[in-house]
């Protein structure tokens, strides 16, 4: 594992002392198979870049996997960015991704070795991640589908997921941006209705990095959870739609407040809504499943959803 020290004062030690503190705070898992899923996911974290102010940390991934490419050595996957502040920052359809200090913001690369039906859940691994560090803390935050965290609806952390393929080996890497509003409580005039922090709601003011470790361990088990459970389901012969259900589909389900919403529907729902539904429930891939009006079910395996009055 390698810290490159911009600032960021806790070491590789300490990250994994809290990625094994994980295993004992996980009680529907064996000790033995709680060990065996952090093992999978400890390369989170090989290597963290941290730095005090910067732009778009998808953009420093993509240039460092090219550099790491074109000297014909392997990039390490687990690769992670971290800045106290962002600028020039983007999320989903280049929208303005408000990321000053006081903020928890990474972006987890992952070097893509999982099955497609297990790498498709790697967004929700995410939100779940995210959503049980905040929980952590004693906020009661939930997830909505994908993989918003939000707390007494309002939306304090937001993940993105994009793909790059390598320009030399054409090996598929997985960038998960994440941005946690921890101490930050003061938003754009246009993100004041929608827009809250974990301070606002644990009426405390956070250490960000012991923030950080507990959301690199979080990851840590359930990007490991995904490794496992697929060498699971190889081994005994299950399907990808096993009826028998997926440890991280149930821990989504358990943390979301999604299932049962009336929802409008669209692929950029801000700017069209395609349609409004009735949340059912996610399937065994992560997609949203939903019931119209006239009480036919549709399947959506992207797109975003927001919540209407019941």
């Amino acid at each position: 594992m390698g810290l490159r020290d911009f600032g960021l004062p806790f070491t590789p030690l300490d990250l994994q002392n809290s990625i094994r503190a994980e295993a004992s705070v996980r009680s529907d898992f064996s000790r033995q198979s709680a060990e065996t899923i952090l093992r999978y996911g400890c390369y989170v974290g090989s290597t963290i870049e941290h730095f005090d102010s910067t732009d778009r940390l998808m953009n420093h991934a993509r240039e460092q996997i090219s550099t790491y490419e074109n000297k014909g050595v392997s990039y390490p996957s687990g690769y992670v960015y971290s800045a106290n502040a962002l600028h020039s920052s983007k999320g989903r359809f280049l929208r303005s991704w408000h990321a000053p200090a006081g903020g928890v913001w990474i972006t987890l690369v992952v070097v893509n070795t999982l099955l497609p039906e297990s790498s498709v859940l790697l967004p929700l691994a995410a939100g779940v991640a995210c959503c049980e560090t905040v929980r952590s803390f004693g906020v009661e935050a939930s997830v909505k589908w994908v993989n918003d965290v939000h707390v007494h609806g309002k939306k304090i952390a937001g993940i993105l997921t994009e793909s790059f393929r390598g320009p030399v080996f054409g090996e598929e890497y997985i960038l998960l941006g994440i941005g946690l509003n921890v101490n930050n409580q003061e938003f754009p005039a246009e993100l004041r209705a929608s827009a809250g922090a974990m301070s606002l709601y644990g009426n405390d003011i956070f250490d960000l990095d012991e923030v950080r470790l507990r959301l690199m361990a979080k990851l840590a088990w359930n990007v490991g959870l995904l490794h496992y459970e697929e060498d699971r389901r190889l081994n005994c012969g299950a399907s990808a739609d096993d009826t028998a259900g997926h440890p991280l589909i149930a821990a989504w389900r358990r943390l979301s407040d999604t299932v049962g919403k009336n929802v409008h529907y669209g692929f950029n729902v801000f700017e069209k809504v395609q349609y409004a539904a009735r949340v059912v429930d996610i399937d065994p891939l992560g997609r949203l499943i939903m019931k119209l009006k006239d009480g036919s079910i549709i399947t959506e395996n992207s797109g975003e959803i927001v919540y209407v009055k019941q």
